[in-house]
């Protein structure tokens, strides 16, 4: 044990990118004994805290407010704003002062990143700020604030992160052309927002701000919006933007945009020309991959930019692991912690288990929420799976109804013979909250009478989860 110990200790472990899959890494290192060393270009917790999800998630998280304080009247709460014409559902209440919002969101993820980094160096795990390069499998150079660093380490992750896809047609100027990292430089609400694309950051970021005041434009290159998403979510997701105001526009592309005197102007692949006062492409991102000496040092690049690895994270060069978006496994900084907790794990000799992408819980922030976890059911489909599934209403359950709660349902898929649930979709306010039993379910391979026999609270959104695997009793087993 103590030679394990000392092996341990002498370890030198360089962590590149201090997102999720960086810093999470970097703990489970430090507590195995290893010396550990993080380089990060932008600030402790990366994109995911400073530009990506902390900051849109508080920002939903105001629209949310606005969404519900919409509801109020319904409940019977009147406020002397109520009597004022609006020209917008939220405008009769409440007014939003999106430069102090921004505010709040961008002092938020300050105090996160900070929370991090301070985290890190309590646990002895050594922070230096600049672009890491890697030389070799066993070197990393860093040009940093403070000069230039070489680093030598018996084990390196690359947890670089992605950024926002630019179409050359349509180039970022950070004031009307924006990517989603550019909109908290915003002092103003913008009058009329196109959202080009419609996908999770898309619907996201179209919601939110249709919830806050603006008119929205969403722009959705496919049939419906979420297309990667399950079709009934998806399906009621359109009918509630559309029901608040929303312009859907589908089956088209944005191939440019445009400054016009006083905003934007987006042309479509069908020729038509949309006018507004700002545009957001959520088109997608790319993989921060390139240009640091990862092919010249024989780490391994899908077509797509992506590092390829295993499943414990382990690239195509000895000593070195990935973790996170620049992976392409699953965009997701649940995903991106645990690839880099499996690569420490690995790396130093501990147990590990190889992740299990089958219980992965995942949510889309629009309103209602939409969250999953196993299969889905066009998955189910396509490998010819045997499965039962059944549907309950949102709308029926009885604290909804005392919320005020109408848009959303409980989904569940089952074996129909073994009984196991294979998976499960909740479209709820706070769904991201209501999928933990079913991610349980899921992981633990329970089946629906296990579910349904376990105690709920009388009235509880949740008891909406037991309710949908008892109407599975029969259909499956």
């Amino acid at each position: 044990m103590t030679n394990q110990t000392s092996d341990l200790q002498a370890s030198r472990i360089v962590i590149v990118g201090g997102g999720p899959g960086g810093y999470e890494a970097a703990l489970v290192a430090r507590r195995l004994g290893a010396d550990v060393t993080v380089v990060e270009r932008q600030g402790l917790g990366g994109a995911a805290v400073l530009t990506d999800v902390v900051p849109s998630k508080t920002l939903i998280a105001t629209a949310d407010w606005m969404t519900i304080a919409d509801g109020a009247g319904e409940l019977g709460i009147r406020l002397p704003s109520d009597t004022a014409q609006a020209t917008h559902p939220s405008q009769g209440r409440h007014l939003v002062d999106l430069e102090a919002v921004n505010a709040r969101v961008m002092s938020l993820a300050a105090a996160q990143s900070a929370d991090i980094r301070a985290r890190l160096e309590r646990e002895g795990v050594r922070v230096l700020l600049g672009e890491g390069r890697l030389d070799g499998a066993s070197r990393v150079h860093v040009h940093g604030e403070d000069g230039e660093h070489e680093l030598d380490a018996d084990v390196v992750l690359l947890a670089l992160g992605s950024t926002p896809r630019v179409l050359p047609t349509a180039v970022p100027d950070g004031e009307r052309i924006l990517t989603w990292t550019q909109l908290y430089n915003l002092a103003e609400l913008p009058k009329k927002l196109i959202v080009v694309g419609s996908g999770v950051t898309g619907a996201e970021f179209a919601g939110a701000y249709n919830a806050l005041g603006s008119e929205v434009v969403l722009v959705s290159s496919r049939d419906r919006v979420l297309p990667g998403e399950d079709a009934d979510a998806a399906e009621l997701l359109e009918g509630v933007f559309r029901s608040r105001g929303m312009v859907v526009m589908g089956r088209t592309r944005a191939e440019s945009a445009e400054r016009t005197a006083d905003g934007v102007a987006v042309t479509l692949s069908d020729g038509r020309v949309v006018e507004g006062s700002h545009v957001l492409f959520a088109v997608g991102s790319i993989p921060s991959t390139r240009g640091i000496g990862l092919e010249e040092s024989g780490v391994r690049l899908t077509d797509s930019g992506h590092i390829q690895v295993d499943k414990v994270s382990r690239t195509s060069v000895r000593g070195v692991y990935a973790a996170g978006d620049c992976t392409g496994i699953l965009p997701l900084a649940s995903v991106a912690a645990m690839q880099g907790r499996v690569a420490m794990s690995h790396a130093l000799g501990d147990a590990v288990s190889p992740i299990k992408l089958r219980t992965v819980a995942a949510n889309i922030f629009t309103a209602p929420e939409i969250a999953t976890v196993g299969y889905s059911e066009e998955a189910l489909k396509a490998q010819n799976s045997k499965y039962v599934t059944a549907t309950l209403p949102l709308a029926r359950n009885p604290r909804a109804k005392m919320l005020g709660m109408r848009d959303g349902f409980v989904k569940l898929f089952a074996h129909p013979e073994a009984s196991v649930v294979l998976g499960g979709v909740v479209v709820a306010p706070r769904a991201s909250e209501l999928i933990f039993p079913i991610t349980l379910a899921v992981a633990h391979r329970l089946t629906v009478d296990d579910v349904a026999d376990a105690f709920t609270v009388y009235p509880s959104l949740s008891g909406s989860i037991a309710e949908v695997a008892r109407m599975l009793h029969h259909r499956a087993g």
